[in-house]
């Protein structure tokens, strides 16, 4: 057995395990489950189900990744869990499996899930996402690239957060959160774009001038919700960021945050 898998860990012969991989005391893997180069299970870590945890990823003591789905309409297959690389799924964080069969609950690279997070069967969350600790995503929901999921806050099912979203901390997310905004509450209220990250990802004044633009055009104004994304449409820059954020709340089925 290789030096960096400690001779206590629990293997099953048939997972895949890749280069360089290091697998900590009394750590589970499963039968299904790949690991692929590099990466890391701290101590006590299970992994388990139809996972795969992409290059560099690393998982800390007593999470549970790619455990059956918590969803009652499980009806037996072997849907799964992707991961992508590098990134970094904190203690006792819970990712679960998808619910149908040949479906994929997927997180992307480069994301930070901090202690006790939890992200729910079938959701969808990008890259260089970062969850606080004690966040928690139900079933089906959209967490976009760079988007900062609060501490103890939780986002109802099939809601969506859009890209570089940041929501704070204890907000109860009921309904999709347009990219670049920043909301917080219970229920949660939009306050105004995300300044700070939007300074820190370099955009420049022009593209941060066209999203406060927007956003008073959506929420600050007495125009109904159409009325205001013609304005968005007719009125701004179609700078790339203005195009997504108006597609974004076009596309959505449960309503925005107003």
């Amino acid at each position: 057995m290789s030096e960096k898998i400690h001779p206590t860990a629990v293997i099953a012969p048939s997972a895949k395990i890749g280069a360089d991989v290091e697998i900590g005391a009394y750590c589970v893997v499963g039968p299904d489950v790949t690991l692929m180069d590099g990466v890391k299970l701290h101590n006590h870590a299970s992994i388990d189900g139809n996972t795969i945890l992409g290059a560099g990823t690393e998982v800390w003591p007593f999470a549970a990744v790619g455990g059956k789905t918590q969803d009652l309409k499980y009806r037996g297959g072997k849907p799964g869990l992707k991961v992508g690389e590098n990134t970094v799924i904190r203690e006792f964080a819970t990712l679960s499996c998808a619910t149908a069969d040949g479906d994929w609950t997927v997180v992307g690279d480069k994301c930070l899930l901090m202690a006790y997070t939890h992200v729910a069967h079938d959701c969808r969350v990008g890259n260089r996402v970062i969850m606080s600790n004690c966040a928690t995503l139900a079933g089906h929901v959209v967490v976009e690239d760079d988007a900062i999921v609060g501490g103890m806050s939780g986002a109802h099912q099939f809601c969506r957060i859009g890209r570089m979203a940041m929501v704070g901390g204890l907000t109860k997310v009921a309904k999709d959160i347009p990219p670049y905004m920043i909301a917080e509450g219970t229920p949660a209220k939009v306050y105004g774009p995300n300044r700070v990250g939007l300074e820190r990802h370099g955009f420049p004044p022009e593209t941060r001038d066209a999203l406060r633009k927007a956003y008073k055009f959506v929420y600050r104004t007495t125009d109904t919700l159409a009325k205001a994304l013609e304005k968005v449409e007719a009125e701004l820059p179609q700078l790339p960021e203005i195009v997504h954020f108006a597609a974004f709340i076009r596309a959505s089925e449960r309503g925005i945050v107003r």
